[in-house]
């Protein structure tokens, strides 16, 4: 009998009306000294708490692929039991092991939106507790080119949600989104962070110029924490720099000036250490800060595609200047109008170990500012 089989097997024991510590009868033997009475009291409920555990992980597991399994088989059935099912553990256990955001891109890869439309977004009950899943479907789809005037019931009700900042529709610059792959066994995904062959590259010649630069990184918190939103929480290490000269930078000294900057990402790469640049459209960059996100990598699972939407149109914001309070329109307007870069160095800050390590730079329309997102998944 295997481990898990054991585990079940024990499981068959517990009561499920666990029986509660009689606190004044343990209070009585500690007053009169009975140390050997509360250390068997003691080993007793240890025994029980590791049983219960156990069978928590068991039971949790067999719910998240029962939730998969449904949510990747085809058809309304299917996904009015996945919801009942999900509402039936939301009231028992509460919502935090729902796995909301993921029911809703594995909904989305796998079931028609006519489907969804009428399975989920229709009749919703009163104290509904799937509003998350709604909200995050509905990104979902946008993503995946549903047009939401063709379902007008996939449209979330709640505008006080984070993702409701977002736009109501895919933009021109969220091109190609790469999402996670997933299957009622689990999920796979990476994120192509890789210069193109030969269209935008830019490299300078070598050897180049070592002479550092005067500029020097004035980022405030704000702009960092900001630029860094999409690799935060599922990457290994991420930094933010912004230059803002008084003279204005033109877009054609960008990659010169790039490997001169006081930067980690740079430090120690010399006249002749491999440095590639390429001229980016905005639509590369925000695929790339998306994938950053909603795929993740070796540190996390990634956010998925709602989240990982909004977490790259932040990350944009950061690098194009916006404010926090930008609307997404702003961010978009702004975002257009940047010069955008995409480069690799084989400085030691990317250790270059499993190919996913980028830097981004975004130069504002003035040339006034320049910003700097450096991202490994190796810590």
């Amino acid at each position: 009998m295997n481990d898990e089989a054991n585990d079940r097997a024990n499981d068959e024991t517990i009561n499920c009306e666990p029986e509660h510590l009689a606190r004044d009868k343990a209070l009585q033997h500690a007053m009169a000294g009975d140390i050997a009475h509360l250390r068997g009291v003691g080993s007793q409920l240890t025994t029980r708490y590791a049983a219960a555990a156990r069978a928590a992980r068991i039971h949790g597991s067999d719910l998240s692929y029962l939730r998969r399994l449904l949510a990747t088989t085809p058809g309304r059935d299917s996904v009015e039991l996945l919801l009942q099912l999900l509402g039936e553990q939301g009231a028992a256990a509460g919502e935090a092991g729902l796995e909301l955001p993921l029911m809703a891109t594995v909904l989305a890869q796998h079931q028609p939106a006519a489907v969804l439309a009428q399975a989920v977004f229709a009749d919703v009950p009163e104290g509904d507790r799937l509003g998350e899943l709604r909200t995050c479907l509905f990104h979902e789809l946008l993503l995946r080119g549903v047009d939401p005037d063709e379902f007008p019931a996939l449209r979330p009700g709640s505008r006080m949600h984070p993702l409701s900042w977002l736009p109501d529709r895919r933009r021109a610059l969220e091109t190609a989104p790469d999402f996670t792959r997933h299957s009622a066994n689990g999920s796979a995904g990476s994120v192509k962070t890789g210069l193109p062959e030969t269209d935008g590259r830019l490299d300078p010649p070598t050897p180049r110029p070592t002479e550092a630069s005067p500029l020097r990184n004035s980022v405030t918190v704000d702009e960092h924490d900001l630029i860094l939103t999409a690799v935060e929480g599922n990457w290994g290490y991420a930094e933010a720099w912004v230059f803002r000269p008084e003279q204005p930078i033109a877009p054609d000294r960008v990659p010169a000036l790039l490997p001169t900057l006081p930067m980690d990402c740079v430090a120690g790469l010399g006249p002749t250490g491999r440095y590639e640049i390429a001229a980016r459209p905005v639509g590369d960059i925000w695929s790339l800060l998306f994938a950053t996100s909603a795929v993740g990598g070796c540190y996390g699972t990634g956010r998925y595609g709602a989240w990982g939407r909004l977490r790259a149109w932040r990350s944009l914001a950061g690098l194009c200047g916006a404010p926090f309070s930008a609307s997404a329109g702003e961010v978009e307007l702004r975002a257009e109008q940047c010069t955008w870069f995409h480069f690799e160095t084989d400085a030691e800050f990317f250790h270059n170990e499993i190919g996913n390590d980028y830097g981004i730079a975004a130069l504002s329309p003035d040339g006034r500012r320049l910003a700097v997102l450096a991202a490994t998944d190796t810590d």
